[in-house]
């Protein structure tokens, strides 16, 4: 990791402001998933609306009441997706500030058949972990645009890194959760991860102009154009080089996980190969790919 994306490491729990009517509060939880923490954005200058409160970390709660003078409060509480270090604060912070949590849908909503497919026969999520008990008061889709006092934000679907997983547009602003961060390339975990999704949510954010990305985890994005295209042709660059190793042989996911991400630390091992095995279900859609019996992480794969 260079030292530019080092430099980012604000303070937990305090309240930075990035433009007029945005805020960002860092939560203290950083890990290899997380990076320095997740971000909480907070929007507008008297009725706030949150998005992505984070993790049930009582701190971090109070530090998002804290960033409030006497004369706001928080109207609404937005969630890009279920995942633990993003969406389970959001019940907390409901209840103290009544509130209403918008969402795409509960944990599982925005799955596409073949990942529906493998979890109902037992395929588990991995990563950063699923908020199973996360449940929306207010269900929002593609292109609804919700107002509040002095702000507008636009709901965006984009699946990919999670099935639920919503971007949010606010003028030329995109809070685009963790479909793109700076310092690393998205998770793809499947069933929760689907790469067919994720390379389509790219098309789909590359198709309008943005003047910045906020991610869920580190700096600002300035250039969103640029990192779209070098998240998408870093995929491609994957897929090629599971075909060119499944032209030699059949093979797993982990056993082609271990001979391309030969870079990679052991702890992060289990994520690669469930980015390589996102890759093996997106060209077996493609028929480009087959496996040995039924479609599973532990298939056999090999070029046809």
């Amino acid at each position: 990791m260079d030292a530019g994306i080092l430099a980012f490491n604000p303070q937990a729990g305090q309240a930075e402001t990035l433009q007029a009517g945005l805020r960002r509060v860092l939560a203290p939880n950083p890990s290899p998933m997380t990076f320095r923490g997740t971000n909480t954005y907070l929007i507008g200058t008297r009725e706030i609306a949150v998005i992505d409160p984070g993790p049930d970390d009582s701190a971090h709660l109070n530090a998002i009441l804290a960033a409030l003078d006497a004369a706001q409060s928080i109207s609404h509480i937005f969630v890009t997706h279920a995942h633990l270090d993003h969406s389970p604060l959001a019940a907390r912070l409901a209840d103290v500030t009544g509130a209403p949590i918008l969402a795409f849908g509960g944990p599982h909503s925005g799955r596409s058949p073949v990942m529906q497919d493998l979890a109902q026969r037992g395929l588990a999520g991995g990563g950063e972990g699923v908020d199973e008990s996360f449940a929306p008061t207010q269900i929002i889709k593609d292109g609804d645009i919700v107002h509040g006092d002095g702000w507008a934000l636009e709901a965006l679907h984009t699946p990919g890194h999670f099935g639920n997983h919503l971007s949010f547009a606010w003028e030329d602003v995109c809070f685009c959760g963790d479909h793109v961060m700076g310092w690393a390339s998205s998770l793809v975990s499947p069933p929760d991860g689907d790469l067919t999704d994720f390379m389509e949510s790219c098309r789909k954010l590359l198709s309008r102009t943005w003047r910045v990305f906020h991610a869920g985890h580190g700096a600002p994005i300035e250039s969103p154009s640029e990192r779209l295209k070098w998240l998408m042709a870093h995929r491609l660059g994957r897929e090629s080089q599971i075909l060119e190793d499944l032209s030699r042989a059949p093979s797993g996911a982990s056993e082609l996980a271990a001979r391309i991400y030969t870079e990679t630390p052991p702890p992060l091992m289990p994520a690669a190969t469930r980015n390589v095995f996102a890759h093996l279900v997106d060209l077996y859609g493609k028929k480009i790919v087959t496996a040995q019996g039924e479609l599973s992480a532990n298939a056999i794969f090999e070029r046809l």
